[in-house]
């Protein structure tokens, strides 16, 4: 029976939710494809970190961190805090990366993503950064060790997009794209248009956890570009940064802009968009009013979706409708996870 050992850099919310996911599928996992795993080591920014080659407890560790105590309770090889002598040291055959977002450079989710690739790992991440900025480098060097690159969450949480065209779509070349990328601005103008103000309706986001402490990234329209740019390069196989998506965020909606959209049967959303024009790549983020006829009218709540337009197919449609409990949160990314996890085994 095959066996797996995993590690985890970055231990959030994301992180915990993909153990809780792991614990709860475990079974399963076992009855599917015949193999089991364990975890090795969990590198955390703010709990310190845990190696084991042996095995940790997934349960104990997510009890540690409930009860706000440090994972090297957990550990044989203290005093770790280097990423390359954590990597070594864990042992694992597949790294989950998921530490914050770097929107200007990827980093340091590029390094240790390359770090663990290049000790034979399968690395698999919900970090956009490191797409965008090292997407190449980093399927290259999979590719020559014989390991996978995987990062599904990274766009729409756990919607299959980029596996879409990997597996059911080959060959078919991305002409364009349009959807509603960040369920966070989608939920933000949903509530400002039951009455709510701006501030008023980013505190509920974050008490709901899905807008951060800051939620620059979100409102101001960066965490729609990464996206944008993500899915520019990979699957229209063109190199972007967010630094070359136009970009205009939400902050300058006004209460008095939402009634008057209201007022035509329009509403704001955020609307996300990248087209080719011969050699010429247009990408934007941005408001944009839009009626009952257009397919993000009815996206609300914390909803996601997106058209994509390709050389082979009419437009084709993938979208996440917001329901209770699910609300584009840790859950539906850490399923993301699972997801190029279940990739990487079933291979």
């Amino acid at each position: 029976m095959a066996h797996f050992k995993l590690a985890f850099i970055g231990f959030g919310n994301v992180g915990k939710a993909l153990a809780r996911l792991l614990l709860h599928k475990q079974v399963e996992i076992d009855r599917l494809y015949g193999l089991t795993f364990s975890t090795t080591g969990i590198a955390t920014g703010r709990h310190g970190c845990a190696i084991n080659p042996q095995g940790i407890d997934l349960a104990e560790a997510l009890s540690l961190l409930e009860a706000d105590r440090p994972l090297q309770e957990l550990s044989k090889t203290p005093g770790i805090e280097e990423a390359r002598d954590f990597l070594q040291l864990c042992e694992a055959d597949v790294l989950f990366e998921n530490t914050p977002v770097n929107y200007a450079s990827g980093q340091p989710a590029l390094d240790h993503l390359r770090m663990a690739l290049d000790l034979g790992m399968h690395a698999i991440t919900a970090n956009k950064g490191p797409v965008v900025h090292g997407y190449a480098q980093l399927s290259k060097l999979a590719s020559a060790k014989g390991r996978k690159f995987l990062f599904e969450s990274t766009v729409m949480d756990g919607a299959p997009i980029f596996s879409l065209f990997r597996n059911a779509l080959p060959a078919a070349r991305l002409r364009a794209f349009r959807g509603i990328l960040n369920s966070t601005t989608n939920l933000i103008l949903g509530r400002m248009e039951a009455g709510e103000s701006f501030d008023q309706a980013v505190a509920y986001a974050q008490t709901i956890g899905i807008a951060e402490t800051d939620p620059s990234g979100d409102i101001d329209g960066w965490d729609a570009a990464i996206k944008v740019a993500a899915l520019i390069t990979v699957l229209m196989e063109t190199p972007f940064t967010p630094q070359q998506v136009e970009r205009r965020g939400i902050r300058g909606i006004t209460p008095e802009m939402i009634e008057s959209a209201r007022a035509q049967g329009k509403r704001y959303k955020l609307v996300c968009s990248a087209e080719r024009d011969g050699e010429r790549l247009k990408a934007s983020v941005g408001p944009e009013l839009v009626d009952s006829s257009s397919p993000l009218y009815g996206m609300m709540d914390s909803s996601t979706g997106v058209t994509f337009r390709t050389d082979v197919l009419p437009d084709y449609s993938i979208s996440v409708s917001e329901r209770e409990g699910m609300s584009g949160g840790p859950q539906e990314t850490a399923y993301g996870l699972f997801a190029d996890f279940v990739s990487v085994i079933a291979r």
